[in-house]
């Protein structure tokens, strides 16, 4: 077949009112297709609604010509960089960029003072763009605050840490913070159709079909850039063998990675998922690894998965091993804190350690069967002992009168009647003696045996 004509054509971009920078300018056929599909305004901006509508900041601040200072937090390719460019198209003030990698206080200081200088001398603003702000130390943060206090800059930083944790309170203080959230398949599928169909692009010279496409989506995780890059891989892949149609063995091939057969809406995302808690349940790490895998792979939502194994840890686990629940919650705060794929590492950590750890369900057993009896109707008044005492005439009408406080009782137990009658004789958590519940299981049988008057004076 003949080579598409013109499939990597790019139209010439219309001129457009820019204050300058380097994103103002890098619409030029060479540019990686990333680039060159950036948004121009926020209407063309995909996701990120909340900070697209009617009046709000982002909008007051292109739109408006308003002076205020911007902290733009979340995961890659949700538009942080391109919502700095649009500054850079969109206004008349000056664009400046600073690179958090490269850039040290000297540098800050000199951005700070020429803004100044070009404020009071031309009368024209200045906006100062910092990528991954979380790379400057607290000096050069530091370096950046009498510029905002005084809005000589108007501060664009943008981070994909927690800024809580990564920036410095005087300037998180001074600074607006948005938070961008990742784009969902749909929005991703935009992208990708914005660009096959738009004259920056591949102006509909070219077709993905319906399976390869999804496959960019999945392999794509949310990420916007991520998917032009596959998609311009793809591309090369179609030119290569002088097709304009991208298959699913071309997309596999373009990005070295297979496709993983794995819907995220339908069969296998939950035959995966079942699998994944299945083989934890079943002690059984490296299938427990695979599943994992695959989850990720496809592009699954790794808070979904941390979400899971923190149910996990709980109802298939327990108090077998009472450490599980907070290795799972620290998992699920890790993948919050500094998101994939780096959190890939304490996801795997946290699915070895609950695989590996003893098993109890007692947890679940427990209050499932508290949870029947209740709607079934057995509530019955609370023991007048227990009753609130802590008012006006509680005592007269015996509330709290017989109370004892299991403090001031041998061994901090006290014998006395806590559960109302119609459950009195309810034994809901029943330890399994496995792992650290062997040792609560005999405690908790003397304890019981204590509080309802049937057990030995040594319990402990």
């Amino acid at each position: 077949m003949d080579e598409p004509e013109g499939l990597f054509d790019t139209a010439t971009p219309t001129p457009r009112r820019t204050g300058g920078g380097s994103l103002a300018g890098n619409t030029h056929a060479s540019a990686p297709l990333a680039v060159r599909m950036r948004p121009r305004t926020l209407d063309e901006l995909v996701g990120q609604g909340q900070l697209r509508a009617p009046g709000s900041p982002l909008r007051q601040l292109i739109e408006g010509d308003r002076s205020m200072s911007l902290l733009l937090w979340g995961p890659p390719g949700t538009g942080k960089t391109t919502i700095a460019a649009i500054l850079s198209q969109q206004t008349d003030r000056r664009f400046v960029e600073v690179s958090a990698v490269s850039a040290g206080v000297k540098e800050v200081r000199a951005a700070i003072d020429a803004a100044r200088s070009e404020l009071v001398n031309a009368g024209r603003e200045t906006v100062l763009f910092v990528d991954e702000v979380h790379r400057f130390s607290k000096a050069q943060q530091d370096a950046l605050l009498p510029g905002v206090e005084n809005r000589w800059v108007t501060l664009v930083a943008a981070t994909t840490e927690n800024p809580f944790f990564s920036v410095i309170s005087p300037l998180l203080s001074r600074s607006l913070l948005l938070r961008l959230e990742s784009l969902t398949d749909d929005d991703v599928r935009r992208v990708v159709d914005q660009a096959l169909t738009d004259e920056r692009g591949f102006g509909g010279r070219l077709t993905v079909e319906p399976e390869a496409l999804e496959h960019l989506v999945r392999l794509a995780g949310g990420d916007a850039r991520r998917s032009l890059t596959y998609l311009e891989a793809s591309a090369g892949a179609a030119q290569a063998r002088g097709s304009d149609v991208v298959d699913l063995e071309m997309a596999e091939t373009a990005v070295d990675q297979a496709a993983v057969r794995y819907d995220r809406q339908g069969d296998q995302h939950y035959d995966v998922t079942s699998a994944f808690i299945k083989s934890i349940r079943g002690s059984d790490a490296d299938a427990a690894l695979h599943y994992l895998a695959r989850m990720m792979e496809a592009g699954e939502d790794p808070r979904f998965i941390a979400r899971r194994l923190v149910i996990l840890a709980s109802e298939d686990i327990g108090l077998a091993d009472p450490t599980a629940l907070t290795t799972a919650v620290a998992a699920a705060q890790a993948v919050q804190l500094i998101g994939m794929p780096e959190a890939r590492l304490n996801l795997a950590q946290a699915t070895i350690a609950l695989a590996v750890a003893p098993k109890s369900n007692a947890v679940i057993v427990g209050i499932d069967a508290a949870s029947a009896d209740v709607r079934a109707g057995k509530i019955g008044p609370v023991p007048p002992h227990l009753r609130d005492a802590h008012y006006s005439g509680a005592k007269k009408i015996g509330h709290g009168e017989t109370y004892k406080y299991s403090h001031d009782e041998p061994y901090g137990v006290a014998e006395q009647q806590y559960a109302p009658d119609v459950v009195l004789d309810a034994e809901y958590y029943r330890p399994s003696g496995l792992g650290a519940e062997a040792a609560l299981k005999e405690r908790w049988d003397r304890i019981r045996r204590l509080i309802r008057g049937q057990g030995p004076p040594d319990a402990r």
